[in-house]
């Protein structure tokens, strides 16, 4: 499973393999999970490209809503074909009405807002109780994962803030930080697991060095890789690569893994539903 989604990401996004493994991994775990049945609301949906890989993972298929902040995603969200309606909206301001979906599904996209507590309301009311918020994040263990700079005389402090401010993560919660801040918005934690071991981490970490970092650091540390992508000309909706070079670069990709002892993991999947009555 893990390798057939890391062979479709890479022949759709051939420009991110680090995102690529990173992703292949998060939605073979989801696809382990499953989504809920009923109308969904992709939070942070992008242009719907894992979205629809998801969908081609899945025996069976949800009907989907779409929202995202950012206008260019947004529209190509709405070519994709794979959502009923998508929004250009903040999550803090979904404009759905309350008690509209049986689920929220948000994939890496809460670690990136500054203030979470409105947006947890609003997926508190537009859920229908008893409905349920899945939703993938790194976690607490996410910078102990990593291995660190290069060089032994580097600063690792400093070199964990380079890596924060180019992946936009303002936070790494735990499974008691997730539930705390949920039952106040009146949703509840079924359940938390663990993914992306430390050796996935650290692949990662080596592919966005040679990829994302080296670009970061061209265009001066002052503009976020989907930024950078966008002026290259990477983000093309149409983009492909053929099967065979996607094979190959998958392969290479995931070179040499196997199963990881150390029992660290950077990501947390949880599963919430919110209650009958608010709290």
């Amino acid at each position: 499973m893990q390798r057939a989604l890391l062979r479709r990401l890479i022949s759709e996004t051939p420009f991110q393999p680090a995102t690529s493994w990173w992703r292949a991994v998060e939605i073979a775990e989801v696809v382990r999970h499953g989504l809920p049945a009923g109308l969904g609301l992709d939070l942070g949906c992008g242009d719907g490209k894992l979205m629809r890989i998801l969908l081609d993972a899945l025996p069976a298929k949800p009907a989907l809503v779409g929202i995202d902040l950012d206008p260019v995603e947004t529209r190509d969200a709405v070519a994709s074909g794979v959502y009923r309606r998508v929004h250009t909206a903040p999550g803090n301001r979904i404009p759905e009405g309350d008690a509209t979906f049986d689920f929220v599904f948000s994939n890496s996209v809460l670690e990136h807002i500054d203030d979470i507590e409105p947006v947890i309301a609003e997926v508190a009311r537009v859920l229908k109780p008893g409905g349920a918020f899945v939703f993938t994040v790194p976690g607490a263990e996410f910078h102990e994962c990593l291995a660190g700079p290069l060089l032994p005389w580097s600063d690792r402090e400093q070199y964990l803030q380079t890596v924060d401010r180019r992946c936009a993560h303002r936070r790494y919660w735990d499974e008691s930080q997730w539930r705390d801040c949920l039952q106040r918005h009146g949703i509840e934690v079924v359940g938390a697991v663990p993914y992306l071991t430390t050796r996935e981490v650290r692949r990662w970490e080596t592919l966005s060095r040679l990829t994302a970092g080296v670009l970061y650091t061209v265009f001066g540390g002052r503009r976020q890789p989907i930024e950078i992508q966008r002026t290259l000309k990477m983000r093309r909706r149409t983009l492909r690569v053929p099967d065979w070079v996607s094979i190959a670069l998958s392969a290479v990709v995931s070179t040499r893994m196997g199963s990881d002892s150390s029992g660290g993991f950077g990501c947390l999947f949880v599963e919430a539903s919110r209650l009958q009555r608010s709290s």
